[in-house]
């Protein structure tokens, strides 16, 4: 279908759309509304309601929102984004900080004071003691109000790496004030922390695209434009530790499948709109395109259902829907508990709302940026760009509003000021039903840092019964420096929950391991814990085992492993915690009975200790490590160890750096432990007199030296995600899942193998001449569209040229547009559908 013909059949469902279900009229040719023309567009969940607080000429082009200690709103103005559809005058600075006040106590802002102005394209800021961290002009700056008059009087650079693409849709963001008192940023591998007089700047995880939030643990929470909602399951910095092992769970943990969303208004100028499937019949948009800004409501002002839900913004589809977020042991999963409606919705195509916070009040924040065009110009497509300027969606620019939503009948209250209350008043407020109080008040007693408050806290502690309180408490004294090593031990030995024992040892680990006697100490309670745990206090000893000596380490750490090598985050725990020490931990592991009998957890567990044993580069290591496999008798873990080494030997660079003195057993005896293909990328790892990998590469190796990277980090990728129903060796699991050697699905098209593991796959199924249908596999393979595209383009490469599979690489960006050419399908495919689909493609051409 041409692009000029769609255009007219979207233009056709614009006019023809009648009325949403409460019959609010929306313009196919979209004027600006005001504040009150806008309030009637909205639909909005069951006994709530949506309030104006502000908007323009007081606030324009807002993304970002946060309140202080005083209740003021902060608002990050955007003001040169896009002025116009080329993005002409963008590098004006023209952007600035505002800060809101409501004099009156009416709930309406009627006082603005601007913080900072001329600001080149500011996107967050994060308050602190008389001042605010500002990140704009492609930096991050420290900025202080000296006087108390609501204006910057300082402003001194930070970080000039911070935010360094300028792209507003790709740069750092957020500065966000976690629980362990680091400020955090979304699309950023960055964090800060005041301690001591001087700011730290550390390195974390990447997370996320635009906004991030914590739950009421400290987990962080975020997500992508294309996927809503992903969190943290451990704390941070802990699975980045080993260089020699790729992390498959606990960081950047997609929360729910689910994409879909439900406008009530066609939503044809979306940067894609015309890819068929990313609009319905009706022209609405399908799913999640512009995802942003989880926020957690920690919040008792909504009924108690309500409490830990987390909303995402999509301003896009001009709506924000709401996530029911629910606790499975280590994991979290979310889940839409109105599919089919959203949370709050509008028929106003200028409804844009792109951040959101929780208040002091209790109530939920909106900012809506209320524009038509909110897409960079570095991505505007052709089809976006006569969307736009055909139906007007151009101009005006610098309007915005921000939005209350609460119970209906809900009325604002006068809130104390925090920065006026007393430190017993702040201690009381750690134990706030709320989290915005108690976040707040573990902030100034921190900036405060009045170390005589450390018994009374101590004292409020034993009394209460809040464990969250409990653990703010903990954090605020960290944050003091004032924690007592003694307590913490006794918190290991009293009653403590499980999740209080494990931020003590957290805690114990930050603070008291920096001496040999601190880490000797710390290693007899871990030893103490470690025989049988409850799981959230394992996962901590197994993360916190990294940085006892070695012999203890192994002690805690075997112990662990051997009731929890079935799950895949305590294998990725243990081996963040071995950082270089992987082999000397395998042989420990050869030589225990408990590792006598398999199971797939172990086989999955010694792959990837070998695996980070090659990757090491060992060359001692690695030449005991063959020793040991050819003078074992041959069982289930010698042919694990062997297997691995062959799969990721593929991945290195520098082929044959382990020099031997002769060819080694396994390739001059008549043997049948390996294939071919894993024979020839096993050499690749070893030369002797006489041989040179690089010179005698073997005919049968097909994929390039990038794409053997890929195979190796596919394996590791696969054993996570997809083994528990393929099998470890590809041969299917009863009642689980079909095999995948020698089947046509997996060698042949690479766009419909994309789509499988994109979207999910519903029975029936022929493999190599065999129908496969439930009960005897799952009736549904489910969708991993929470992957992102090299980690899926890594398991297609992987398993393509696995248990004598032979077929080309897989590329991310194969993954990324066959992504977008089906963005909107939100069911599985059906094998006749999807055959179906992929022979129209092919008939379409080029």
């Amino acid at each position: 279908m041409s692009i000029v013909r769609l255009y007219g059949i979207l233009g056709i469902i614009c006019l023809s759309f009648a009325c949403a279900p409460n019959e609010t009229y929306w313009e196919d040719n979209p004027r600006p509304k005001s504040p009150l023309e806008e309030l009637k567009t909205f639909q909005i969940e069951e006994g709530f309601e949506i309030q104006l607080v502000a908007n323009e000429p007081m606030v324009q082009d807002p993304v970002f929102l946060t309140f202080d200690e005083n209740n003021r709103l902060w608002v990050v103005e955007m003001r040169s984004f896009m002025p116009d559809i080329d993005g002409i005058g963008e590098a004006l600075p023209l952007g600035r900080i505002s800060v809101l006040e409501d004099t009156n106590g009416d709930g309406v802002m009627d006082k603005s004071t601007v913080y900072l102005d001329s600001l080149f394209m500011p996107r967050a800021l994060g308050l602190f003691k008389g001042g605010a961290l500002v990140a704009e002009n492609n930096a991050l700056w420290l900025t202080h109000d000296l006087d108390g008059d609501l204006k910057a009087d300082t402003k001194v650079l930070l970080d000039s790496t911070y935010a360094a693409n300028g792209i507003p849709e790709h740069s750092d963001n957020g500065l966000m004030r976690a629980m362990d008192n680091w400020y955090y940023s979304a699309k950023s591998k960055l964090r800060y922390k005041f301690r001591d007089g001087e700011w730290e700047r550390d390195f974390t995880e990447a997370r996320g695209q635009y906004g991030i939030n914590q739950d009421d643990q400290g987990r962080l929470i975020y997500n992508y434009n294309w996927s809503q909602l992903h969190g943290d399951l451990v704390p941070p910095n802990y699975f980045s530790r080993n260089p020699n092992h790729q992390v498959s769970t606990g960081i950047d943990h997609g929360l729910t499948l689910d994409r879909r969303v439900y406008p009530v208004r066609p939503n044809p100028a979306v940067n894609r709109g015309y890819i068929p499937g990313t609009l319905d019949e009706q022209g609405k948009l399908l799913e999640f395109t512009a995802a942003c800004s989880p926020t957690v409501f920690r919040s008792t002002l909504f009924p108690t259902e309500y409490y830990g839900n987390v909303f995402v913004c999509e301003p896009a589809g001009n709506l924000v829907k709401r996530n029911v977020v629910e606790e499975k042991g280590l994991v979290l999963e979310a889940f839409d508990p109105n599919p089919g409606k959203e949370f709050l919705a509008s028929t106003d195509e200028r409804f844009r709302p792109v951040h959101s916070t929780v208040g002091p009040d209790g109530a939920l924040y909106i900012a809506d940026m209320y524009r038509g065009l909110i897409q960079h110009g570095s991505y505007v497509t052709q089809y976006l760009r006569e969307q736009t300027l055909n139906r007007g969606l151009d101009l005006p620019v610098h309007m915005g509003r921000i939005w209350r939503i609460v119970p209906k009948g809900w009325k604002p209250e006068k809130l104390p000021k925090y920065s006026e209350l007393s430190a017993e008043a702040l201690m009381e407020s750690l134990f706030h039903p709320e989290g915005w109080h108690r976040d707040m008040a573990q902030r100034l007693l921190v900036e405060r840092n009045d170390p005589s408050i450390q018994p009374i806290l101590l004292e409020k502690f034993e009394k209460s019964t809040s464990e969250i309180g409990k653990l703010h408490v903990m954090w605020t004294l960290e944050g003091m420096q004032a924690l007592d090593k003694d307590w913490l031990y006794q918190l290991l030995s009293d009653g403590s929950s499980p999740l209080i024992k494990s931020h003590a040892v957290r805690l114990l680990e930050i603070r008291f391991s920096s001496s040999h006697e601190e880490k000797s100490a710390l290693a007899k309670e871990l030893k103490r814990h470690s025989n049988n745990p409850e799981e959230k206090l394992a996962i901590q000893l197994a993360l916190s085992a990294g940085i006892l000596e070695v012999g203890d380490a192994f002690e805690v750490l075997r112990d662990i492993a051997k009731k929890q090598n079935q799950n895949p985050l305590f294998q990725d725990a243990i081996l963040s915690s071995l950082h270089g020490n992987e082999f000397d931990f395998t042989i420990q592991l050869l030589q225990d009975e408990a590792w006598e009998k398999k199971t797939e957890g172990k086989e999955v567990f010694l792959e990837n200790l070998t695996a980070a044993i090659i990757k090491n580069k060992n060359q001692n290591e690695i030449r005991d490590l063959l020793a040991i496999i050819e003078k074992r008798d041959p069982s289930w873990k010698e042919e694990v160890l062997l297997t691995s080494m062959a799969i990721h030997a593929g991945s290195v660079q520098d082929v044959g750096f382990v020099k031997l003195n002769s060819a080694p057993i396994i390739f001059t005896a008549e043997n049948d432990r390996l294939e071919i293909q894993n024979l020839d990328r096993l050499k690749r790892l070893f030369s002797w007199p006489g041989f040179d990998p690089s010179q005698e590469e073997g005919e049968e190796m097909l994929l390039s030296a990038e794409a053997l990277v890929q195979f190796a980090r596919g394996r590791q990728k696969y054993l996570t995600s997809c083994a528990g129903c393929h099998g470890n060796d590809g041969k299917g699991v009863n009642r689980m899942g079909p095999p995948l050697f020698d089947s046509e699905w997996v060698t042949g098209d690479e766009t419909r193998l994309a789509l499988i593991i994109l979207h999910g796959m519903e029975g029936p199924l022929e493999v190599s001449g065999k129908i496969y249908d439930a009960p005897e596999i799952l009736p549904v393979m489910p969708s991993h569209s929470t992957m992102d595209d090299a980690s899926i383009a890594a398991i297609l490469t992987y398993i393509r040229n696995e248990w004598g599979n032979q077929a080309e690489a897989v590329s991310p960006r194969t993954v990324g547009t066959t992504r977008h050419q089906t963005q909107g399908r939100v069911f599985p495919w059906t094998a006749e559908e999807l055959n179906r689909h992929i022979d129209s493609k092919s008939k379409e051409g080029p």
